[in-house]
């Protein structure tokens, strides 16, 4: 039993979908290791569980985590596909005043692009249900980046841990709990565009989801972008290479490739648990290149660093400072 006295208190939201209602036993375990292995205390909402909530039952859970002083960081339990729908609900000027830090990504990006509106640094990664509950552990660069995460890490080298799983078992099985999925050993990273060190604040996340964001008309300026690093990274919906060239080529046209010095492509699940479909990683990283290298020949890329839909996941700060050396072919964030 770990004694809660001292131990800091967290939030636990399903801003999307309410993965502990779909899970519960993986649920469970995430809860403990948070207690266990990072010395936080868990606490959930009214719709942390509860499917088909309301958007605005979740925006309301939401700005109740973020103003209350006890709370020191907010942990997303899973994406999904409707969060878009929440984030009228909630109060800017609120969350501005009460920052702390959120970690999430796919559906989570809508709250990760308010949060850096607002000049909110947050982490891109750490879904609870699916990186800290799910398998027999925490795999080490899980663990190594959310503490740095927690803790102030400062410069911290992102490598790859050279196997990855594109998911895991299904979370009715009791062997979800102690075992991870199918992992298959990972190439090198793919490097383009031009051989020198860059550095910048990130923005970005799950391409399905910006486009959302974008026909809702919340897209940054790119003025705001102007310098930084873009992390991108593809569902598990499996779109296809093309739909993925098309929405890269459409932040072409929008200047957003034209503005940042950097691409960071997550490597991309290539099978899904609940698909029958599969697609091509190297494809799909040749579009990107491709893509990048007609806005802004100048910017450096990377394809396959292990930030997205995929396990093990290095957790990355959102806002914050990534270091792409094009040169040394390395790449840095700062905690």
């Amino acid at each position: 039993m770990v004694d809660d006295a001292g131990m800091r208190k967290v939030a636990v939201l399903s801003p999307s979908r309410a993965a502990p209602a779909m899970g519960p036993a993986v649920h469970e375990q995430a809860m403990r290791r948070l207690r266990e292995e990072f010395g936080l205390v868990p606490v959930e909402y009214p719709t942390t569980r509860t499917p088909d909530s309301t958007p605005e039952d979740r925006a309301r859970d939401i700005m109740a985590a973020f103003v209350d002083p006890e709370i020191t960081a907010i942990f997303a339990t899973l994406g999904g596909d409707d969060q878009v729908t929440v984030i009228p609900f909630l109060d800017p000027g609120l969350i501005r005043a009460n920052p702390k830090p959120f970690f999430g990504y796919s559906d989570n990006t809508n709250m990760l692009n308010l949060l850096h509106s607002l000049g909110i640094p947050a982490f891109h990664g750490g879904n609870t249900q699916v990186q800290i509950g799910a398998g027999p552990e925490l795999d080490d660069v899980l663990r190594t980046s959310l503490t740095a995460a927690l803790t102030g890490g400062g410069l911290i080298e992102v490598t790859d841990p050279g196997q990855s799983e594109d998911h895991g078992i299904r979370w009715s099985d009791p062997l979800a709990l102690s075992e991870n999925g199918l992992r298959e050993s990972t190439p090198p990273w793919r490097w383009a565009g031009a051989a020198r060190k860059v550095s910048g604040r990130t923005w970005g996340g799950c391409l399905e989801v910006i486009t959302q964001m974008s026909l809702a008309d919340r897209m940054p300026g790119v003025a705001d972008l102007a310098g930084g690093v873009l992390m991108i990274e593809a569902s598990a919906r499996l779109t296809n290479t093309h739909g993925i060239m098309e929405i890269v080529r459409a932040l072409g046209e929008a200047d957003v490739l034209g503005a940042v010095q950097g691409v960071m492509m997550a490597r991309p699940p290539a099978r899904s648990l609940f698909l029958p479909d599969h697609r091509d990683r190297d494809e799909i990283y040749d579009a990107v290149i491709e893509q990048v290298g007609l806005y802004n020949p100048e910017a450096v890329v990377v394809c396959g660093v292990p930030f997205g839909h995929t396990r093990p996941q290095w957790v990355l700060p959102y806002g914050g400072t990534v270091v792409l050396d094009g040169v040394e072919q390395r790449v840095f964030a700062d905690y």
